[in-house]
C-alpha cells in the first residue's frame, strides 16, 4: 500500500464546474438521444480524465494525469505530514480564521494519518482569499479501497516521490 498526494488551487467559480468534476456515465446517451446530450456526454467522456479540476469522488484522482501527482509516500504518516505542511503553507490565506487555528491543524493531521493508515483516502477543502478554493487530496493505492478497478499512477511509470 502506498499513497499519492494531490493539490488544486483555483477560482472558486472553476472548482464548481461539477459536471468537468463527475466521471461519465458508464453507459452513453442511448441511440436516437438529442444531438446536445450525445455531443456533453463526448465533452465530459473527453475532458474528465485530463482536466486538473479535483473530482468529486476523491478515488478518482488515479485517472487524472500522472504530472498531477505532487508525491508519492509508504508510509501514511509522511502522506499525512505532506498535507500538514500544504495546509500550514495556505493557512494564511484561509478565509476562515477558525481554520487557521494551529491545534486543528494538528488533529487534522493526526486524523488524516490514521485515516490513511487504515487504507482510507482524504479529501480536504479550504476557501482562501479572493473568492478561491484549496483542495488537498491524499489517495491510497495497490488498490484503492473504493474504487479497486482504477490503475495506480505508478503503474504507469516509476514512482514520484514529494519535491
Amino acid at each position: 500500500m502506498h499513497h499519492h498526494g494531490y493539490l488544486w488551487v483555483g477560482a472558486k467559480e472553476r472548482f464548481d464546474q461539477e459536471a468537468l468534476r463527475r466521471p461519465p456515465h458508464p453507459e452513453p446517451p442511448p441511440a436516437g438521444s438529442k444531438p446536445e446530450l450525445v455531443q456533453r456526454y463526448r465533452e465530459v467522456a473527453a475532458e474528465f480524465p485530463t482536466v486538473d479540476l479535483p473530482p468529486l469522488e476523491t478515488a478518482y484522482w488515479l485517472v487524472k494525469p500522472r504530472p498531477l501527482v505532487r508525491g508519492t509516500w509508504d508510509e501514511a504518516k509522511d502522506a499525512a505530514a505532506w498535507i500538514g505542511a500544504r495546509v500550514a503553507e495556505y493557512a494564511p490565506r484561509f478565509a476562515s480564521e477558525r481554520e487557521r487555528d494551529f491545534i486543528n491543524l494538528v488533529l487534522l493531521v493526526n486524523f488524516a494519518a490514521e485515516k490513511l493508515s487504515s487504507g482510507g483516502d482524504v479529501s480536504l477543502g479550504f476557501y482562501l482569499e479572493r473568492p478561491s478554493y484549496l483542495s488537498l487530496a491524499v489517495v491510497t493505492c495497490s488498490p484503492n479501497r473504493t474504487k479497486p478497478e482504477l490503475t495506480c499512477p505508478a503503474e504507469q511509470g516509476e514512482t514520484v516521490r514529494p519535491a
